[in-house]
């Protein structure tokens, strides 16, 4: 087993699902079939506008011959490992380039970045992952909040110079997921609550606006921005308990169970809908929206 560099892009012609599936061709077949079982970080090129550099990670659970294309391949990703980093690393830093084995006897970057399936060192993938993590800041929970939800009470071991192996521990770690999707979710929604529109910050410069899961992690529900909302507390309460819905064409739907439909309406901002990301692959999947208002919305 080995770790590896999926390069993946939100525009790409493959059928790529980056928390499912990595799709690629018969070249990068041993490539990939070095990293079944272990982990991969995903990279978007340099080239794409605004990249995100390297932007999360996931663990591949095997290799197989896509079912519906032959000449094509699947990495499928083990469920509920997949994560977005909460700070994505560029490809260089201010001193050189993050993945240092791609650089060649004289230092300059060799024609293995261009592989689109690669592996990568311990070395590299632990630095890749420290940077991806990051720590905490003001767009975080208190510490209070972070205790009461999510279990875990001490205080998070420092990532500096840990080796990649147990790295690993970290990206199970609830406390951690729920930190790097908050990062996520909050930065994609500009910090506003997708129903009321509003943005609110505290004293400290802290968000007031939680993020949601769609479908819940209880579910199976996984830590990516588009099974994330970010909403008001209210508006939090509101769509866990049914409330409020969200239709496939992003439109904000008020239960008709509640008992002041009058009240909850006046919440939702003027336009009637969902206000969601810029970025298409980071609005709300259509799956996950079907599952709340199957399972959860009170309609």
């Amino acid at each position: 087993m080995a770790f590896g560099v999926f390069i993946h892009r939100s525009d790409s012609i493959y059928d790529d699902v980056p928390s499912e599936r990595y799709q690629f061709p018969p070249q990068y077949l041993s490539r990939a079939q070095q990293c079944e079982g272990d982990w991969i970080v995903y990279l978007e090129p340099s080239k794409v506008k605004d990249t995100k550099g390297y932007f999360a990670v996931a663990k591949v659970q095997e290799i197989i011959s896509d079912p519906r294309k032959s000449d094509m391949y699947l990495a499928v990703i083990e469920p509920g490992t997949y994560l977005d980093f909460g700070d994505p690393v560029p490809f260089r830093d201010t001193e050189n380039i993050v993945e240092r084995g791609l650089l060649n006897d004289e230092g300059r970057i060799s024609g293995r970045a261009q592989a689109a399936v690669r592996t990568l060192s311990n070395e590299d993938f632990a630095r890749i992952v420290e940077r991806g993590l990051g720590a905490d800041d003001d767009i975080l929970p208190r510490v209070g909040d972070l205790a009461a939800t999510s279990g875990f009470e001490d205080a998070q071991a420092p990532f500096e110079h840990m080796p990649a192996r147990e790295r690993i521990n970290q990206l199970t770690n609830r406390a951690v997921r729920d930190r790097n999707f908050r990062k996520n979710v909050l930065r994609s929604y500009g910090e506003r609550c997708a129903i009321t529109g509003l943005r609110l910050i505290n004293g400290g410069g802290r968000a007031e606006v939680e993020a949601a899961h769609i479908m819940p992690v209880e579910q199976n529900g996984p830590d990516i921005v588009s099974n994330g909302l970010a909403l008001s507390g209210t508006a939090h309460w509101m769509f866990d308990r049914g409330l409020i819905g969200i239709s496939d064409e992003l439109e904000i739907l008020v239960s008709r169970q509640t008992n002041d439909q009058d009240a909850v309406s006046s919440l939702v901002n003027t336009s009637g809908k969902l206000l969601a990301p810029t970025r298409l692959s980071e609005r709300p999947r259509l799956q996950f929206l079907a599952w709340h208002r199957t399972h959860s919305f009170k309609s």
